[in-house]
């Protein structure tokens, strides 16, 4: 059931992808990075379809990978790059790509929203649609680079190809979307795996962690805590909540232990028992 929901949100995630580029991207000619841009550059020289330039594309960086990098990219990255282009493929079989706006502002803006979008969702399953990230790893590992600089690298190639093909200004809007896309994608993912982060100080332990436990469902874990000023005894609960959680917790605690003291922080990212996976299958 665990697999079939992996599978199952990386499916909605490259179909949104897949929208992006074709209702934004693709009819504009805006090159956004990575295989997709690459994929509307080579369209538009040879009278290619979008989507089996990058199945073929992928199909390279992966075969190039498991040879030079060791295949451990994952099987749901393999299905999330080839169903990219099976998508596309479809798309633009049945003649339903159309650009919903001619204004490249709007499309870059829109186009650079929901493919973020459709991508967080893909990174957040633990995998990714290949492309550029492969590119990245293999001069990460040949040329004792980082991988945001040969990302930086596989999109800066595309981009001046884009601008040699599409014209400067078109390549500039290329420009902007990849730096659109990856600042949403990280506030995007960011968003799918936030939670509060709460420590309660309080005289009624028992109440709250009793609470906390067999309604919200949480785990916590208690400390024993001394009042500096009262030198009074009092517990210290920790817990991580998600946001739904939290409300019902702060309710809880507003209604019968409206004395203790509460801090909450945002967690970017959990990891363990009830929450992410520390190692992904």
């Amino acid at each position: 059931m665990k697999k079939f929901k992996e599978y199952l949100l990386i499916t909605i995630g490259i179909i949104i992808v897949a929208v992006g580029l074709e209702f934004f991207f693709f009819p504009n000619k805006i090159a956004s990075g990575g295989i997709a841009g690459l994929a509307l550059v080579l369209q538009d020289i040879f009278n290619l379809d979008a989507g089996p330039v990058m199945f073929i594309c992928n199909g390279i960086l992966f075969v190039l990978a498991f040879f030079f990098i060791g295949g451990n990219f994952g099987v749901k990255s393999i299905y999330a790059g080839f169903g990219v282009s099976i998508i596309l493929s479809a798309i633009e079989k049945f003649g339903l790509a159309t650009a919903i706006t001619d204004n490249l502002m709007l499309a870059t803006f829109f186009g650079s929203a929901v493919t973020a979008v459709g991508s967080a969702v893909v990174f957040s399953q633990g995998a990714s649609t290949g492309g550029t990230s492969i590119t990245a790893k293999l001069l990460s590992k040949y040329f004792s680079m980082d991988i945001g600089k040969g990302l930086l690298i596989s999109d800066s190639v595309v981009i001046l190809l884009a601008m040699y093909n599409f014209g400067i200004e078109l390549g500039l809007f290329g420009l902007l979307s990849v730096y659109l896309s990856s600042t949403l994608i990280d506030k995007f993912i960011d968003g799918f795996n936030s939670c509060k982060q709460v420590i309660i100080f309080t005289d009624q332990e028992e109440l709250v962690v009793n609470y906390i436990m067999k309604d919200v469902d949480r785990g916590c874990t208690v400390f024993n805590g001394k009042g500096g000023y009262t030198g009074e005894s009092n517990s210290v609960i920790f817990t991580v909540l998600n946001r739904r959680q939290f409300i019902q917790l702060k309710q809880f605690m507003k209604a019968e232990d409206p004395n203790a003291f509460i801090t909450v922080n945002e967690a970017q990212e959990v990891l363990g028992k009830g929450f992410g996976n520390i190692i992904e299958d």
